[in-house]
């Protein structure tokens, strides 16, 4: 039991670093390459028969021959007792292999060549530790492919007897779960140079990274696509593609199939950054009742020559309508819901490579049109400015309530420290609510030390699920629930935690213990929906990518991967709002804790499914 509390809270901590603290430093990068021994060698160009119509018979079978090879490769590569431990360079085999297995001309040669293959890697040993998926494993090995699959009887046999004598470790050579913790650490994956994208590297990444999603990536099953059609999509554009431009589009692209906001940045994608644009307008823009709405601006001065007000919304780019070019560019900014998505790309579309850009918008209800000057985006400072707090020196402070003798206390945690704590509980703790802000990203990881003041009982938020690395494609909860300790002297009043899209990672965790509360309403809209320790991916061309590795869920098994943290209270800015400088979701915060008879309507619809307000 002590070895299990103790892993627990070890995978806990790590939960804390989120996205943000585990981001890796360049010589952190450089080391994971040298660690991946990534020596050059002579990477075989290869012609790939492919028309660009893509309707002849001829590409079918091309493609689904190479679609079977990227699953017969992965398969082997984390199973194969020979392969998995590093005997062989995986990466140069599968690049000797190809020019021989795209001269197949029928599906009967192209197995027996696939069996040659296997069989070349030697015979595979009884397995006496290979144990039979769980049948409590809340995800379970598909293999699908090969059960349904156009192959013949024996290749059939032949990947299900190497499943049945899988790889079992101490350690593969290309995954480890990280110790303690659980999420997958991608090894010895080379990251080649862009100089060498030839047919054979793209196809490599491809394969890579779909196998890699196929055996370990925890939410696999809540991507909008069947992941196993996924693959077969993408061969076509990954051989046909021209440039280092079009080959760092399409791995946004595949990256975005997995819907999944930890991999919204694509790391060393240069090329994609500078079509974006280095020139941008002075001021923030965002989504607000479905238009781009003027925030505010990075530098004040800057206004009178831009001569847009804030709430002022834009509707066309260069005579395009926005939601012609979201429409056309939202494939390319990976995301777990619609909501995040648009936050991420909303400023590129006043970002480009020209020193102007002709804007129609809507000024008041008045139709205008404009062209806006636009600036270097090294020389704006382009941090979010929509803060409550932004320039104080404390982290919390007291909101007080006109006409009564009680104040509401406000925290956020975008610049929390520990030691702040015990001042911040001794200084609400007469208070008739505390306001918790969550729409940023903690500074410090507070679930426990700050959380237990809102619960008079030990309470469960949350549960996780890990990979299996002897048996890859298989998930399981861990045996024990997370739970908020009890505090010796709770909290008696309100407790409003205010999130919306830029709630993520380690500030949904966060979210989810204060729900826990007794007295506790969450506020807002939809979070990022993107939960668990994250891993990276290294991928050729210098990339680098990211996804969620362990599976975070409600203590009853609900879900938060996508979903996000779902608020008890739906509440958004509007334009009026914005064009007035107000924060109408702390305005609504205070309300709620302001108002007994609110606050008690809450409490009694809270005790019903699905309450909304």
């Amino acid at each position: 039991m002590k070895t299990q509390l103790y892993i627990l809270c070890l995978l806990v901590f790590f939960i804390s670093m989120g996205c943000h603290q585990m981001k890796k430093t360049d010589s952190e990068r450089k080391s994971d390459v040298n660690v991946a021994g990534n020596e050059q060698f002579e990477i075989p160009e290869i012609i790939i028969p492919l028309s660009t119509d893509l309707n002849l018979k001829e590409d079918t079978f091309l493609i689904n021959n190479l679609e079977l090879l990227g699953k017969i490769w992965g398969f082997l590569k984390y199973h194969h007792p020979e392969i998995a431990s590093g005997k062989y360079d995986w990466d140069n085999e599968l690049f000797q292999f190809m020019p021989e297995y795209l001269k197949v001309k029928e599906i009967g040669q192209r197995d027996e060549t696939l069996l040659n293959w296997i069989e070349k890697y030697g015979e595979i040993s009884p397995c006496a530790t290979c144990r039979e998926t769980s049948a409590q494993a809340y995800l379970k090995p598909d293999f699908l492919w090969v059960e349904k699959g156009q192959m013949s009887i024996d290749l059939k046999k032949k990947i299900m007897e190497i499943y049945r004598n899988r790889y079992q470790g101490p350690g593969s050579h290309y995954i480890r779960m990280v110790r303690q913790i659980g999420n997958p650490e991608l090894l010895n994956e080379k990251s080649y140079p862009s100089t060498l994208l030839n047919t054979s590297c793209r196809l490599l990444a491809l394969f890579r990274y779909w196998n890699i999603v196929q055996y370990f990536f925890p939410y696999k099953y809540l991507t909008e696509k069947n992941w196993d059609e996924v693959l077969k999509i993408y061969i076509p554009s990954f051989i046909l593609l021209k440039t280092e431009l079009d080959y760092q589009l399409s791995v946004l692209q595949l990256t975005s199939e997995i819907n999944d906001t930890h991999a919204a940045h694509l790391q060393g994608a240069m090329k994609v950054d500078s079509l974006r644009g280095g020139m941008q307008a002075p001021f923030r823009v965002q989504f607000i009742e479905n238009k781009l709405v003027v925030t505010y601006y990075y530098d004040p001065e800057l206004k009178g020559s831009a001569g847009l007000e804030v709430g002022d919304f834009i509707t066309h780019v260069n005579g395009k309508k926005i939601e012609y070019i979201v429409d056309s560019i939202k494939s390319y900014y990976p995301a777990s819901n619609e909501e995040v998505r648009k936050m991420n790309l909303a400023n590129d579309l006043v970002r480009s490579n020209s020193n102007t850009i002709h804007i129609d918008y809507n000024s008041s209800g008045i139709k205008k049109q404009k062209e806006l000057t636009l600036y270097n985006r090294n020389s704006l400072d382009m941090r979010d400015k929509l803060d409550f707090f932004a320039g104080k020196k404390t982290s919390y402070d007291s909101i007080l309530i006109e006409n009564d003798s009680s104040f509401i206390g406000y925290i956020t945690l975008k610049t929390i420290r520990e030691h702040e704590i015990e001042n911040i509980k001794k200084a609400f703790n007469h208070s008739k609510g505390i306001i918790i802000d969550i729409r940023n990203y903690p500074s410090t990881f507070v679930p426990f030390l700050l959380g237990t003041y809102f619960v008079s009982k030990d309470v469960p938020f949350a549960k996780f699920t890990l990979g299996e690395i002897n048996n890859p494609g298989e998930f399981n909860f861990i045996p024990m629930e997370n739970k908020i300790p009890k505090s010796k002297e709770p909290y008696k009043g309100i407790l409003v935690v205010i999130v919306n899209e830029k709630t993520i990672s380690q500030a949904e965790y966060t979210a989810m213990a204060f729900r826990a509360g007794d007295n506790t309403v969450i506020l807002g809209s939809q979070t990022a929906g993107a939960d668990g320790n994250v891993s990276y991916i290294n991928l050729p061309g210098g990339l680098q990518t990211m996804f969620s590795g362990i599976g975070v869920y409600y203590p009853d098994g609900g879900e938060t991967q996508r979903i996000g943290i779902v608020p008890d209270i739906k509440v958004k800015p509007t334009i009026k709002g914005i064009r007035e400088g107000r924060d109408e979701l702390l305005e609504k915060a205070i309300e709620i804790i302001k108002n007994d008879s609110k606050w008690n309507e809450i409490k009694r619809r809270q005790s019903k499914p699905m309450f909304f307000l």
